[in-house]
């Protein structure tokens, strides 16, 4: 039999391999399915993911990406399919992750025809991406490919590749001719070392050394600068909050770690942004740019690898353009010691309080369950290797405020998309990468609805696979999408509007149970400890089902939170007799951030 001729779908799974790809999330249609053969016919890898929706699939390829720090790589059709990746794509471009989509298209004969599924994949993803280009012949496969992947790693950005399917059918050019109008490429891309000038760095100290009330905020830009991160905060005697994003890479057992900032974060860190008069931001472009310190309070120094980042969120007066470790490193040298202890004092002391406030916060009582102790009970037993995805709504709140994640702990999220329904995807493609650890996912209902319950078909199908078969998913069962409720209240003055926020019941242990997982329902403080010991310890993944109530306030920081009361107060007065108990629990929350406020004596 003649040996089957090599085709451009060939080249790309090679290409894809030479990269280092080791899986490729998708979903299969006919504008791939050269691809898919030649991923059949060559085996080795990469791997094919199916999932259950291209969205998920790009949400899957971008999990991968911070998780691994790889190029997630998505595979879809044309038309609809590589309509549906967008959101995944976006979730890439505004975490700066980097993600290559390959996507089917049409031949090209018919472009621009209105033809069956016709869409304009150059304009559609044009917006969303780095770099898109459509391969027009065989030779120009290699060479948009691999400008693919080097845009995506070079800039921490989505691209995308868009394969005609006659293209895919081409003979594969061996060797690529050397001739004109053809680009030779290769699969090659460094990581570059990025240091600032040692003049910057001195400028950088000298207004780091004049402060009396040094403060960090820390980004994602910090994942390999955890150690030196801590090393300048303790010598300029520091508090250090976070950005979501950053909250992975900081201790929060520190006695200067005081959270998350932001709307969602903690009370610790509006004290620390709130009084200080010198700002080092690290990694971060965190857009709550209302809870920096007031301009004109804080003198200000970042650091970040992409230079369009420096003075974007905050007036700083002097940018570092680096590498936040090897930056670091060279400006601890140049960092003075305080003077004296006072402001340390402060910080340690707000930290304190903060810890104290959020133990009271979960102890509230609530009906059935207080989300917040449900996810300050796994802070107690999170397995010392685990991963976690965590999904947006009030689970992201209730995540920043309680979970301290132990040492070498991964927690991702979409953060400045905040797109719902990432848990699942983010967490299959955590465990994926590494099966032989434990991963958490935190949703609400309302992701799990639109997303995760899809997505817990792709775990019932992939999970006897897996080194360690712990995969825990935590719903937080209220039956209403409770941040956009809350958001209501504290932005509009509304009360609940039940057509747009209340939410079917759902059996989710039950739902377990029949895809052949564990199903666990807690809905009663006494039993929490129990269940999450059993979902950690189970021979299979598990859903927790937690029935916990809706109203249970998101209440920001003082004095931000502050200045929020009235308006929810009056949204409460309109809910009946929820909103009555809402309003007791908003009334309790805000004594407990007064006092906390309180000066000690």
């Amino acid at each position: 039999m003649a040996e089957e001729q090599r085709l451009v779908a060939d080249l790309v799974v090679e290409r894809l391999r030479a990269w280092g790809v080791q899986r490729v999330f998708g979903h299969s249609g006919d504008g791939v399915n050269t691809v898919l053969g030649a991923l059949r016919r060559q085996g080795g890898g990469p791997g094919f993911v199916q999932a259950r929706h291209e969205e998920n699939a790009a949400l899957m390829a971008v999990g991968h990406a911070k998780y691994t720090g790889e190029v997630g790589v998505v595979l879809s059709t044309q038309g609809p399919g590589a309509i549906h990746l967008l959101n995944g794509l976006y979730d890439a471009k505004l975490d700066n992750v980097p993600v290559v989509a390959v996507v089917g298209q049409q031949e090209r004969s018919v472009l621009g025809s209105n033809y069956q599924q016709g869409v304009d994949l150059q304009t559609l993803f044009a917006d969303a991406t780095q770099y898109v280009q459509t391969v027009l012949t065989a030779e120009h496969a290699p060479m948009v490919l691999d400008r693919a992947f080097r845009s995506a790693l070079a800039t921490r950005q989505p691209c995308a590749v868009v394969l005609p399917h006659d293209v895919q059918q081409l003979p594969a050019p061996d060797p690529l001719p050397q001739e004109h109008g053809v680009v030779v490429s290769v699969p090659e891309w460094r990581r570059p070392r990025v240091l600032p000038r040692e003049e910057d760095l001195r400028q950088a100290a000298a207004v780091l050394n004049a402060g009396r009330r040094p403060a960090l905020l820390v980004g994602q830009g910090a994942r390999r600068a955890g150690a030196q991160v801590q090393a300048v905060a303790d010598r300029l005697g520091a508090g250090v909050t976070t950005s979501l994003l950053g909250k992975p890479w900081v201790d929060e057992r520190l006695p200067t770690s005081a959270g998350v900032m932001g709307h969602l974060g903690t009370s610790a860190s509006a004290v620390v942004l709130g009084e200080c008069d010198t700002l080092l931001i690290v990694g971060s472009n965190d857009p709550w740019t209302e809870f920096y310190p007031a301009p004109g309070q804080a003198r200000a120094v970042q650091v970040d690898l992409d230079t369009r980042n420096l003075g974007n969120r905050y007036p700083v007066e002097v940018g570092l353009p680096g590498d936040a470790a090897e930056t670091l490193e060279a400006l601890l040298p140049l960092l003075d010691p305080p003077a004296d202890q006072g402001w340390r004092t402060r910080v340690v002391d707000a930290v304190e309080r903060w810890h104290v406030l959020a133990e009271q916060r979960a102890a509230l009582p609530a009906e059935p369950l207080n989300p917040e102790l449900v996810v300050r009970e796994l802070s107690r037993r999170l397995p010392a290797d685990a991963q976690v995805s965590v999904d947006v709504g009030s689970s992201t709140y209730w995540y920043a405020r309680h979970l301290i994640l132990p040492p070498g702990v991964q927690a991702h999220l979409s953060s400045t998309l905040a797109s719902m329904g990432s848990a699942l995807p983010y967490g299959i493609a955590a465990k994926l990468a590494e099966p032989g650890r434990p991963l958490v996912a935190l949703a609400g209902d309302g992701a799990m609805q639109m997303n995760g319950v899809a997505e817990l078909i792709t775990v019932a199908g992939l999970w006897r696979e897996w080194a360690d078969p712990r995969f825990v998913v935590c719903v937080l069962h209220n039956r209403d999408l409770a941040e956009v409720t809350w958001e209501q209240r504290e932005m509009e003055g509304d009360p609940r509007f039940g057509a747009s926020q209340r939410l079917p019941d759902f059996p989710y242990a039950r739902y377990a149970e029949l895809l052949g997982l564990r199903g666990v329902r807690v809905d009663d403080p006494a039993d929490l400890a129990a269940a999450w010991e059993s979902a950690l310890s189970a021979d299979r993944p598990v859903v927790l089902e937690a029935v916990v109530d809706a109203e249970v306030p998101l209440l920001p920081p003082f004095p931000a939170g502050e200045q929020k009361l009235e308006q929810m107060r009056a949204a409460l007065a309109q809910d009946g007799p929820a909103g009555q108990r809402g309003l007791r629990l908003l009334e309790e929350q805000a004594r407990q951030e007064r006092e906390l406020r309180r000066p000690p004596g």
